[in-house]
């Protein structure tokens, strides 16, 4: 016979199964509500806040990575003994030490701000980039050490801070970012890119300009004025870095890391009423905290996810997208000097003189100006106005169709080009510009929004530098591919081809593209193929 006791007990247990089943219920409907909050807000300061941080990292990072390719010819009349130039694997060492370094950084602060936080990483890679942009400009030569294997050391080093900028700005502004406005705040962030490049232009040309004197006056190759302009254009690159720590430090942690990852809906759900009215969140000590039972990041838990096709190619699809674009895109950023040379577009007029080098740096510095303000600024922006209503998919697929065109036209058409009878050169520069507008009006834009959008929050920052550090590996098989074929029968005969390369490659990020899902009005739990009801599995006792 069963005792009154056990009978009570039994009701007890039953009744506490079914308040933690209520109390799961109504959490798992608080989550749906908190995210629909910040999917459905009005676009207010506090967005422009996030995207003015994150928009000037990517300045920062955009300056300190295509600067080199003004300063390495700079670095050439210093340190160069071929032909006062630096050798093929000098050029490469420095070109392609950043790349390297920015394929650690994404994969090792994407997946450091799924575990510790967005907010907690977020300045530490500005204070990298900072420290070793001012380590390069202060570096020095010693018997036993030479100033060229120091800088590209202090690259490396400035490339892992820049990786991490890439996925901790995009989910960053993807996650505090409304449904409706989502794409463009993420281009917004990602424009500032080509404002990135462009100033490294301006500064270049405004630095030669201020030695132009010395450089004139100083005998060939003007070492002592060249080694000052090639000093201020790298060290340059700190000052908005600097400007920004602060308020990287100071940004509140995203609702949704929040929420899904340290599992704490009511700190979450304060946290989204706080920022959307004061831009800050308050974070109570004395408060209880009840973490819920929810997905929770794992080896076992991240196979099983990717473990489904369907989730599967998504990575593929944004991992091998960017690999494709960066193959062409890093090809030409790293090389406008080499290919503009190659093709005589400004070059200098005089012999090898003092006049030889100011007019060879300050022509290479305008050259670099007209790319960026020809193709590579206004691309970004003509994806800002469409990205939200055109769609990702579709830029990306017209993108990448219409560079494997104008990369086919390049590539074989280059001898005739390339005469220096008939507007030949001109044509040339004008589809060199069209590349770079069609590469930013294009995947370069859609490969860095997509893979902030098309993950759950506890893999999305991982998934992101995944999917950036596949870029980064296609920029350094593009660097040493582009060094080791360049002057294959004769200096600056293989251009041609490598155009053709860049196409083929074109060709297949149309393939790539159609795995990748359309994320255009869609929140992120939606486009992460995860049920949302009951999302929310049980809720154990809330500890103090």
């Amino acid at each position: 016979m069963t005792s009154s006791h056990e009978h009570q007990s039994s009701r007890a247990s039953y009744h506490d199964k079914g308040q933690t089943s209520t109390n799961a219920t109504v959490l798992d409907e608080r989550r749906r509500a908190a995210l629909a909050e910040i999917d459905n807000a009005p676009f207010s300061w506090f967005h422009v806040k996030v995207c003015l941080v994150a928009s000037v990292g990517f300045f920062t990072d955009a300056y300190d990575i295509f600067a080199i390719n003004i300063a390495s010819v700079m670095l050439g009349f210093v340190y160069g003994h071929t032909n006062n130039g630096l050798s093929a694997n000098q050029s490469l060492g420095v070109k392609v030490a950043t790349p390297v370094g920015n394929l650690v950084g994404q994969v090792l602060f994407g997946w450091l701000a799924d575990i510790i936080g967005r907010k907690r990483m977020y300045g530490v890679e500005l204070m990298i980039m900072i420290i070793a942009t001012f380590g390069q400009a202060l570096a020095g030569e010693a018997p036993a050490i030479n100033i060229l294997g120091v800088i590209i050391v202090w690259r490396f080093i400035m490339g892992v801070g820049i990786g991490g900028d890439y996925p901790l700005s995009a989910i960053i502004s993807s996650e505090f970012a409304a449904t409706r406005s989502r794409g463009r705040l993420m281009t917004a962030v990602f424009a500032a890119q080509g404002w990135g490049q462009f100033a490294a232009a301006l500064v270049g040309i405004i630095v030669v300009e201020a030695y132009k004197d010395s450089i004139l006056s100083a005998p060939f190759p003007c070492v002592v004025p060249v080694d000052h302009t090639w000093r201020l254009l790298i060290g340059l690159g700190c000052v908005p870095g600097v400007i920004a720590l602060y308020f990287r430090l100071t940004i509140p942690e995203t609702p949704r890391f929040t929420m899904d990852i340290e599992r704490n809906i009511a700190q979450a759900t304060t946290d989204i009423d706080n920022v959307l009215t004061t831009g800050k969140s308050v974070h109570n000590e004395d408060a209880p905290v009840q973490l819920v039972e929810a997905p929770k990041a794992t080896r076992a838990d991240f196979r099983a996810y990717f473990g489904k096709w369907k989730n599967l190619k998504v990575l593929i699809g944004t991992a091998y997208s960017w690999f494709a674009l960066d193959i062409a895109f890093y090809g030409l950023g790293l090389n406008s000097s080499t290919i503009l040379t190659a093709i005589n577009f400004g070059s200098p007029t005089s012999a090898q003189t003092s006049l030889f080098v100011y007019e060879t740096l300050h022509n290479i510095c305008v050259g670099n100006l007209i790319l960026s303000i020809a193709g590579l600024i206004p691309g970004y922006w003509v994806s800002f106005l469409f990205i939200d209503s055109w769609g990702r998919k579709p830029i990306q697929l017209m993108g990448f169709t219409v560079l494997t065109i104008l990369f086919i036209i390049m590539g074989f058409g280059y001898d005739k080009l390339d005469s220096p009878v008939g507007p030949g050169r001109k044509v040339f520069v004008f589809l060199y510009c069209l590349t770079n507008f069609f590469q930013n009006f294009g995947p370069n834009t859609t490969t860095f929004v997509v893979p902030g959008e098309a993950f759950p929050t506890r893999y999305r920052s991982t998934a992101h530098g995944i999917s950036a550090a596949s870029g980064k590996l296609g920029a350094v098989v593009s660097q040493v591919g582009f060094y080791q074929l360049i002057n294959i029968g004769g200096k600056n005969k293989f251009i041609g081809h490598i155009m053709e390369i860049f196409a083929l490659f074109m060709l297949t990020g149309i393939f790539s593209t159609l795995l990748i899902p359309e994320t255009k009005q869609r929140s992120l739990e939606d486009i992460s193929n995860e049920e949302q009801e009951g999302y929310i599995q049980g809720v154990p006792e809330a500890t103090s």
